[in-house]
């Protein structure tokens, strides 16, 4: 891929020209993430990329949600069956590229990629580690599941499916599908169109 090339392509199409250099420092990382991964499917990365984008208010940079949870069934100290847990002494509101929520969520992520997340959970806005972090989620990858909601990009891009509204309950049931598939639509051109 040619990374200059992608960069000027959806600096036109999804930052009207105004791409700053903490966006490109965004992507550079989930880009390194999906070698590191080795995903190859353009669908996949151009949907992943919509999600960063979506997920972090078009900043591609790892970000806290906005009210840390307040108001959420997450935002109270209580795992998601609802019995409550002490330790660690710590919130598990959204935080990263796809806004990683619940205490049980942190634990298996920091178990799938050997990181102390559950007692750090700050640790999900790391730009390698988030972006590994939405990588891993949305793949079968390590744990062989899609690690958010049980769906994975194999399950609506592959040789006999090509759903990007569809492909929104990897992270958050249908929950703006619309809006996202039209910035995977931007992205998958812009990458097809650097390669």
């Amino acid at each position: 891929m040619k990374r200059q090339q992608l960069f000027q392509e959806i600096n036109q199409s999804l930052f009207l020209g105004r791409m700053n250099n903490r966006q490109r420092n965004g992507i550079l990382h989930k880009l390194k993430a999906f070698d590191k991964f080795k995903v190859t499917d353009d669908r996949w990365r151009a949907y992943m990329l919509a999600t960063s984008y979506h997920e972090t208010a078009k900043t591609m940079q790892p970000i806290e949600e906005r009210g840390k949870g307040i108001g959420k069934p997450y935002g109270r100290k209580v795992k998601y069956n609802g019995l409550p847990y002490t330790w660690p002494d710590k919130m598990y509101y959204g935080r990263g590229d796809v806004q990683l929520t619940w205490f049980d969520n942190y634990m298996q992520m920091g178990d799938i990629l050997g990181l102390p997340l559950l007692e750090q959970p700050e640790l999900a806005l790391d730009p390698d580690i988030s972006a590994h972090i939405l990588v891993e989620g949305m793949i079968l990858g390590k744990s062989s599941r899609g690690d958010f909601t049980g769906y994975s990009l194999e399950n609506f891009f592959n040789n006999h499916r090509d759903d990007p509204l569809g492909a929104r309950r990897i992270v958050n049931g249908l929950d703006q599908a619309p809006i996202i598939a039209g910035y995977h639509c931007k992205f998958l051109e812009a990458i097809r169109k650097s390669s």
